[in-house]
């Protein structure tokens, strides 16, 4: 993986360092990659305003053209503006060099320099997955997602996506139903709200994680800031996951930037002739992502294991309280003692991605456990 700065810095970037980096990030021509190169060579942010531009404009990549346009008064000013509405507003950021900048990020070539922060979000998280999909959600998609969310709340994961219409939405809204944290990356400043009729979900939102964001207070909507936001929602999950998306859209270019991350990708299979799965279906069908179908899959392929389990007894718990479908799921496995995932949803004639949440709820109760090849038993 890529992690060309491993060494990152315990102190917060004084304001003037703030400023410095903010103006650069503003001028024509210096993208994060770039802005990263120049001050590794030089040193500090500091340093690049201080250093010859004949010297800069001989460091590879770089040139006399780029060079040209680093001109910090104009830049430091509008900083400056945004500074203060940042203090006004409550909002926090995080800088590449900085302790608290997520170590997935780093592992980016091209992450952002520096994004900003509301709420209180916890990008370290190990559990941390992005949802993301069509904004033309069919009823199959919409309640896949929810199941998927209900069997993977006990592993209390982290849910980015973002706060489109369809799926993304639909995740966003059940993991805060569910207490989970929930993190929007958007596409435009904060001083906006994209699409307006969300702006109902900003606050609940906000008590169960919050928004990040690259782009500046006055930086409106606008499409060709998707790729933009898509590769922060990438980088910064240990996997994305695809619910639904046609053979065209972003929820694909989210996947293909997740892939050349080297992370894992998700992807939930539909119909051949469904032109909203044709995505979807595309991705299993050349590779790039692990096909879908249940909780278990998931858990399986990250290797994820309930933290708070401790080590199985010989004999299941005492006094369990099972309800429903749990009972029928649970009575099954123990006549029948251990049983492939596929096999027990016929038997006990429940969806599959409904029984792959029980048997994640049986597990955390002491009275199943999993074995490998989507096989459990009880007990």
């Amino acid at each position: 993986m890529y992690l060309p700065y491993s060494i990152v810095s315990n102190q917060m970037l004084s304001e003037k360092e703030l400023l410095q980096v903010m103006a650069l990030l503003s001028m024509p021509n210096f993208g994060d990659t770039l802005i990263k190169k120049l001050i590794h060579r030089v040193g500090s942010v500091e340093g690049i305003f201080k250093e010859k531009k004949s010297k800069l404009e001989k460091i590879e990549g770089v040139g006399p053209l780029r060079i040209k346009g680093l001109n910090p008064e104009h830049y430091l000013k509008r900083s400056e503006r945004e500074w203060y509405y940042m203090q006004e507003q409550g909002i926090a950021y995080r800088y590449f060099l900085d302790a608290n900048y997520p170590k997935r990020l780093l592992h980016c070539i091209d992450g952002p320099v520096l994004f900003f922060q509301k709420g209180h979000i916890d990008l370290e998280n190990k559990k941390l997955l992005s949802i993301v999909g069509t904004r033309r959600a069919t009823r199959y998609g919409i309640d896949f997602c929810e199941s998927l969310l209900d069997a993977l709340q006990p592993l209390n994961p982290v849910v980015v996506s973002g706060f489109a219409y369809g799926i993304d939405i639909t995740a966003q809204k059940k993991a805060a139903e569910l207490g989970l944290q929930t993190v929007g990356c958007l596409a435009h400043g904060f001083d906006e709200v994209y699409p307006k009729t969300h702006k109902r979900y900003m606050d609940r939102f906000m008590e169960h994680g919050g928004f990040i964001t690259e782009f500046w207070s006055d930086d409106l909507f606008d499409r060709k800031n998707f790729l933009r936001r898509n590769r922060i929602i990438a980088g910064l999950s240990e996997a994305t996951i695809v619910v639904e998306s046609a053979e065209k859209g972003g929820s694909l270019v989210t996947a293909d930037i997740a892939h050349s991350y080297n992370r894992e990708v998700f992807a939930v299979p539909g119909r051949a002739d469904d032109p909203q799965s044709k995505g979807c279906n595309d991705l299993i069908k050349s590779q790039k992502a692990h096909m879908l179908t249940s909780a278990a899959d998931l858990v399986y392929v990250l290797n994820w294991q309930i933290e708070s389990q401790k080590p199985k007894a010989k004999q299941p718990p005492l006094f369990v309280e099972l309800i429903g479908e749990e009972k029928i799921v649970y009575e099954y496995l123990k006549s029948s003692n251990r049983e492939l995932l596929d096999i027990i949803a016929i038997d006990c004639g429940l969806p599959v991605f409904k029984v792959a949440g029980i048997l994640l709820n049986l597990e955390m109760k002491g009275l199943i456990r999993p074995l490998p090849g989507k096989v459990f038993e009880a007990v």
